[in-house]
């Protein structure tokens, strides 16, 4: 959007299934395997998901991200913050990505 208006391009965002990490000593989030997106991927969203008084390691939740590389730099999802969390059981996991095998998403 032209002019640095905040309306967010919904067309390039899209649903994952993210999980908290440890790695290299921090928390991180990044895609649960079995999507489009390598679980290697950083990912960037609220500071709420990483908190572990909040939410155990290991916690996944889904988000609303579009994969962007901010001029130029390595690739990474971005949610916006002000997000709700949703956290997924491992129930709500499993039949998210049946769905995305499935093609539905």
């Amino acid at each position: 959007m032209q002019g640095g208006g905040m309306a967010r391009d919904t067309y390039a965002y899209r649903h994952v299934a993210v999980e908290s990490r440890a790695i290299n000593g921090c928390v991180e989030i990044r895609p649960v395997p079995g999507q489009a997106f390598s679980p290697e991927l950083a990912v960037q969203c609220s500071r709420r998901l990483v908190d572990l008084q909040r939410y155990p390691l290991g916690s996944r939740f889904l988000l609303f991200a579009k994969l962007t590389d901010r001029l130029g730099g390595t690739p990474f999802l971005y949610a916006y913050h002000g997000d709700a969390d949703v956290p997924m059981t491992p129930a709500d996991v499993t039949k998210f990505l049946g769905e995305f095998r499935r093609g539905r998403i």
